[in-house]
């Protein structure tokens, strides 16, 4: 690997806020559709399930609430994004930091996954309740169940309920799910650069199409770690107070026992149509040009 160049700290965060913005403009349609397919229930006799699959999400969505309803819930997460981002990359620093003996010692793969894995540490506690907040939105249809008007509307319903730990819900989750994905994503993001770089040569000069793939690679190794825990943390962060008692180990087993491993991997062709193009096209190039490592979503 070769000798990464120092890059400001302001840089990074434009790199990151851009780029993050510009991805969730483009990407939370689908991301509300996996979050619509991740909490609806397992169908029944008396009981069809309101969406067949990914397409008939989008379309029975557009139908019903015109294309405002595929970005429902996208207030919180550009708000965040940028925090999120400088927070992830700060953690992903600290992460090489304590492994390396000097700023200019190359880590072995597994110390990239152990710094990624910290990245997922220090983001999740931006990121939860960013998560709560977006997921109740995007769950109101528009059909007699809209219970919250707007981000801070939410926020301030989930507080006076049940204080922080209402906004709160479902940080375990969150942590269980972007630990170790925000380890293969970094993993799996360096080690891409290394395979498509010319021997001899340095990955910062790294062709786009390559750059490219890196990204788009990686952010799907990403998700095909975390969607069965963003599956469980979806249901549980939107479901009412009294529903899960016991946490997630209660949503697991209804989703086990009712549903069947497979419901572990609801909205999973809308997160991998999402992912690669995500990933690939603007928060990679952006990295590039900034020379940061890019940022999975």
């Amino acid at each position: 690997m070769s000798k990464q160049e120092y890059v400001s700290p302001v840089k990074n965060l434009l790199a990151g806020g851009i780029g993050g913005v510009c991805l969730i403009l483009a990407g939370h349609p689908l991301d509300t559709v996996k979050v619509r397919l991740q909490t609806q229930g397992k169908p029944t006799v008396s009981r069809t399930p309101i969406y067949s699959g990914a397409f008939d999400c989008i379309r029975k969505t557009v139908a019903n609430e015109g294309l405002t309803g595929l970005y429902k819930g996208m207030g919180a997460p550009l708000l965040a994004i940028t925090p999120v981002t400088a927070v992830l990359f700060f953690g992903y620093g600290v992460g090489k930091k304590l492994q390396q003996q000097h700023p200019e010692e190359h880590l072995s793969k597994h110390q990239l996954f152990i710094a990624g894995m910290v990245s997922g540490v220090f983001s999740s506690i931006i990121q939860s309740p960013v998560e709560r907040i977006k997921c109740l939105l995007q769950v109101q249809t528009g059909r007699g169940d809209r219970k919250y008007s707007g981000p801070s509307d939410c926020v301030k319903q989930l507080y006076k309920e049940s204080g922080l730990a209402g906004i709160y819900k479902g940080t375990g989750l969150t942590l269980l799910r972007d630990i170790p994905a925000n380890g293969v994503y970094f993993l799996s993001y360096e080690w891409l650069k290394e395979m498509l770089t010319p021997e001899g040569e340095s990955d910062a000069r790294l062709s786009t199409p390559r750059i490219l793939l890196a990204g788009g690679m990686a952010g799907t190794f990403n998700w095909m770690v975390a969607i069965p825990a963003d599956v469980v943390k979806s249901r549980y962060q939107t479901a009412p107070d009294t529903k899960y008692l016991s946490g997630f180990r209660d949503v697991l087993r209804e989703l086990i026992h009712e549903e069947g491993l497979a419901s572990l991997y609801k909205g999973f062709t809308a997160v991998m149509l999402r992912a690669f193009p995500a990933n690939a096209n603007i928060v990679t190039l952006l990295g590039r040009a900034f020379g940061q490592a890019g940022f999975a979503c």
